[in-house]
């Protein structure tokens, strides 16, 4: 499970703690840069802070935010060869960069481009001071057909550069809402390769449902959380992924430790929106709205 800042007094349980990474200057929340890292700031204060992992921005706006101790990470607005750059940058500005995030373009190639990309973080790590540190998130879009599984298999060879994948379950288009046969083939992909996933887009809300606004039927966290250790159970992940009942998804999720051991998996979610997960946890008694009594020993995460 990633790590994440501890607050004295927080009640988030370990199995949501840094669950969701903060991207809200990313579209539909769009906020302006400055904004939203005093937001991001400000927030650990607040007793569900620890629900919160990393602050999530392009590559391009590292300049803006010299002096930060936030937690970063890097979205990357180019190929494998703008990995190395804005890690050196980061460097300079003595920023914390915690992951990297970069998606494959070429859908003729996707194993070629994974390649590339493999060689462009290896290259790129071999500078850091400290490259355990780094977790980077290749996005593989489309099908999990076998173009994608070959990348895949790129991605999980070399666990030894922090490799993972990353998977995008919304957008501003229908078309980019992964039907539910979709999130669960990549799911097991990654399981069955043993290599961690992170999610992007869609995901505002813990159970699956249909936005009024748009008719759009996204896809809840907390649905992808117990599916994951369904299909690590070789269970239906379709099925629990389908559930729109969030009484029926929280009364079939397996106790707390369980659920954390699976966060080694499904590592984190980015959302434009932190409160509306927070929001949505305590409605269902998840996770608690006040602080633990000062005699309660609270561990670091």
């Amino acid at each position: 499970m990633p790590d994440s800042p501890a607050t004295p007094g927080a009640r988030v349980p370990e199995q949501y703690v840094g669950l969701v990474d903060d991207a809200a200057v990313f579209p539909p929340g769009d906020a302006p840069l400055p904004e939203a890292l005093a937001a991001h700031t400000a927030r650990r204060s607040e007793p569900w802070s620890t629900l919160v992992g990393s602050f999530v921005l392009k590559d391009t706006d590292l300049p803006q935010v010299r002096g930060t101790a936030a937690r970063l990470s890097v979205v990357c607005t180019g190929g494998a060869g703008q990995v190395a750059g804005p890690l050196g940058l980061a460097a300079k500005l003595g920023l914390d960069v915690v992951a990297l995030e970069i998606a494959l373009r070429d859908l003729d190639d996707l194993a070629g481009n994974a390649r590339r990309v493999v060689a462009a973080v290896d290259e790129a790590k071999s500078g850091l001071d400290d490259p355990d540190g780094l977790a980077v998130f290749v996005e593989l879009p489309g099908p999990a057909t076998h173009g994608w599984l070959t990348a895949a298999d790129e991605v999980a060879a070399r666990e030894d550069l922090g490799l993972r994948l990353k998977f995008r379950t919304g957008g501003l288009d229908a078309g980019l809402f992964p039907p539910v046969e979709g999130l669960a083939a990549w799911i097991d992909a990654a399981l069955d390769r043993e290599t961690p996933f992170k999610c992007t887009a869609g995901l505002h809300h813990a159970v699956r449902h249909t936005d009024p606004e748009t008719g759009f039927v996204h896809h809840g966290f907390l649905n992808v959380l117990a599916a994951t250790r369904t299909a690590l159970d070789g269970g239906d992940a379709d099925a629990v992924l389908a559930e729109q009942d969030a009484a029926a998804l929280v009364a079939a999720l397996p106790d707390a430790d369980t659920l954390a051991r699976t966060r080694r998996w499904f590592t984190s979610f980015g959302s434009c929106s932190v409160t509306d997960p927070r929001d949505d946890l305590l409605a269902l008694g998840l996770i608690s709205p006040g602080p633990v009594p000062d005699d309660t020993e609270v561990s670091p995460s």
